[in-house]
């Protein structure tokens, strides 16, 4: 078999988002090939929708169910232990994609010999095909034999998972499982899925509609969330350490840990949970500081880092207490001004 799609599937059947992200993958041009949707225990009826596309697609789709909730990380790697495709393609269960997409990427892939092929997505806030606000998931100079610059480069901005196909035969020589019960497990495991191929090809054509709404993961914040993000910095540590590319791309790594597991962390966690926790703040920019005592010296946090938040940050590694205080007075007095501008 070619290309197997999977597709992790928790509490999806309101509002039709499911088969709009279902009917995008049964039309899919490309021969040969299989979607397994994995029902990572939902108390909808997202489950009962999926036995209908089985019924209904007998020859290519095949509805899973998991007895416990085991996050997208879990349910992914159910529908990897079940894939017979050469490709592994992961899809999110809200968004969809153009008819070709699959077949333009393993089309690509067996012209250049790659074993990794991505493309660009769009953001879009309605059911369509219209193309939304258009974002470069990858850059033109990571495409070829992975040297050590695109390595490199792929680190800081190796794009989204879900609009690339891996072969398979990668995934399982490396055992690369997501982690599971916890959110952002493709920042866990986004390093390795791309490191330790040796051939990227890179599409500039949105492919992958990227869906907008209140209830999606990157939109909802929360202590649990904030928490998982952490840990999926943890983990991405750990997997570069297992998979021996630590050393070698340690300032990336620097970096890509300082982004994820303290800036992303620490700013949505004082903008977005009502009740803030002194205690959470300050261990987290103590854990920050033991695992790179130097990150506020690295080159791409200085280059890349906004000079507020490069305050903000230095605020808080010298006094919690002052930058918490410090940042709610901040929050309020904006939140005041946009309230009385004009």
């Amino acid at each position: 078999m070619k290309l197997s799609i999977i597709v992790p599937v928790y509490n999806m059947a309101a509002d039709g988002k499911l088969e709009y992200c279902l009917d995008s993958l049964v039309k899919q041009t490309i021969e040969d090939y299989e979607i397994i949707a994995v029902d990572d225990c939902s108390d909808d009826e997202s489950l009962s929708i999926l036995k209908q596309y089985e019924n209904r697609y007998p020859d290519r789709f095949r509805a899973v169910h998991s007895e416990e909730n085991r996050h997208q990380g879990g349910a992914k790697n159910i529908g990897m232990k079940l894939a017979k495709g050469d490709w592994i393609g992961f899809i999110d269960s809200d968004d969809w994609i153009t008819e070709d997409m699959y077949e333009r990427l393993v089309e690509r892939a067996e012209e250049t010999g790659a074993d990794l092929v991505g493309c660009d997505y769009c953001l879009t806030e309605e059911h369509s095909m219209k193309i939304g606000q258009v974002v470069p998931n990858n850059k033109r100079s990571q495409s070829g034999i992975l040297d050590d610059g695109k390595r490199r480069s792929l680190i800081l901005d190796g794009g989204s998972l879900v609009v690339k196909i891996f072969r398979r035969s990668m995934i399982l020589e490396h055992e690369l499982w997501f982690p599971e019960h916890i959110f952002y497990e493709d920042n866990a495991l986004g390093n390795s899925y791309l490191l330790l191929a040796e051939h990227f090809e890179y599409i500039e054509e949105p492919m992958y509609y990227y869906y907008q709404h209140d209830t999606s993961t990157v939109h909802t914040i929360s202590p649990k969330r904030c928490e998982d993000r952490m840990e999926a910095g943890r983990l991405m540590l750990a997997e570069a350490r297992r998979h021996g590319f630590f050393e070698t791309y340690r300032p990336e790594l620097e970096y890509s840990f300082t982004l994820l597991f303290y800036v992303n962390t620490l700013f949505t966690y004082m903008a977005g949970v009502g009740r803030t926790k002194y205690g959470f703040v300050k261990a987290m920019g103590k854990e920050m500081r033991r695992t790179f005592p130097d990150f506020q010296k690295n080159p791409y946090y200085q280059e890349r880092t906004h000079a507020e938040e490069k305050k903000l940050i230095r605020m808080q590694q010298r006094s919690t207490l002052f930058f918490m205080l410090y940042y709610k007075l901040l929050w309020t007095y904006r939140k005041w001004r946009k309230a009385h501008a004009g």
